[in-house]
């Protein structure tokens, strides 16, 4: 119930406004957001990378409405690239189509992510496409196979909560894409996404092995153990080794996990989150899992 609930709050401007102005909300924020800007995305990347952890750049922000917005959130997607270039981390970036204007222009949308991709191949490193609300995710799909056919390292996210899911991935199959398997967090009716536990778990499990078989260098976004244990299972199954596919985690959950697995040989890549937009992303993390509501409430009753 308090997870519908945070969804709920995640998308109303006017909860928004009272949460981002209250002092007592920052402990929680600097916990699950590297900071406002990029540089301190670049310094826990950097102290990742020390761990033997790899990075995945996160410039929050969605839902962009006009053409100068877009332009802008690709000046800044390409000043991660430049970074990434620049200091040598080990690291991705993660793009959201809507900050790109998929809502309102797609072509200008696929243009910039274009423009993108070949800095980033030129930079030594790759993108990773954001998977968002229902309503964009067939634009979503069909921008990754017109952009996967140059840039065969672009990666995916699909929503395992999502009905459709198994299908879209059918869908994709002959490329076998690269994809970055996460549960899903946005406030979706029964109709189109599971609302149970493990309804989510069970199309986890199966997607998962979906991806071990069909895909390329699966990436499974998930802290549930029993999921990772379902991953490593899959991996044996498939003859697929510790580095043959990532676990990718969230910054400010579960670090000791993070580390350990590393530690084990296994390929980790952490979701470094940054920028004033943190709102939404901050509302379904605390949806995702109790314990984070729980830091929350500590927080706010420690003041």
């Amino acid at each position: 119930m308090f997870g519908k609930a945070l969804l709920w709050a995640a998308e109303k401007p006017r909860v928004e406004r009272l949460v981002a102005q209250g002092r007592l909300t920052r402990p929680v924020v600097k916990r699950f957001v590297a900071g406002d800007h990029l540089e301190d995305a670049i310094r826990v990347i950097q102290e990742l990378n020390s761990k033997g952890i790899r990075g995945i750049l996160d410039l929050l922000g969605e839902g962009v409405t006009d053409p100068a917005g877009a332009k802008a959130a690709a000046h800044e997607y390409l000043a991660s690239i430049e970074r990434i270039e620049q200091t040598g981390i080990e690291s991705t970036v993660s793009v959201k189509l809507t900050q790109l204007g998929l809502a309102f222009d797609k072509g200008a949308c696929i243009d910039h992510l274009r423009v993108l991709c070949a800095e980033a191949h030129a930079a030594g490193t790759s993108l990773e496409i954001d998977m968002e609300q229902s309503e964009y995710v067939t634009d979503t799909i069909e921008v990754f196979r017109l952009l996967r056919t140059d840039f065969t390292d672009l990666r995916l996210a699909m929503q395992a909560y999502l009905r459709r899911t198994p299908v879209d991935l059918e869908g994709l199959s002959e490329a076998r894409p690269r994809v970055r398997l996460v549960k899903g967090a946005y406030a979706e009716p029964e109709e189109l996404a599971f609302q149970r536990s493990a309804e989510v778990d069970g199309q986890f499990r199966f997607l998962t092995d979906w991806l071990f078989e069909k895909g390329e260098l699966p990436g499974i976004a998930t802290h549930d153990s029993e999921l990772l244990e379902h991953a490593k299972g899959a991996a044996e199954r498939t003859g697929t080794a510790r580095d043959g596919f990532e676990i990718q985690m969230l910054y400010g959950i579960r670090s000791d996990l993070q580390e350990t697995l590393a530690a084990h040989g296994f390929r980790v890549c952490v979701y470094v989150p940054f920028g004033s937009a943190w709102y939404p992303y901050l509302m379904r993390r605390m949806a995702e899992r109790p314990a984070n509501l729980r830091f929350f409430l500590r927080a706010l009753v420690r003041g």
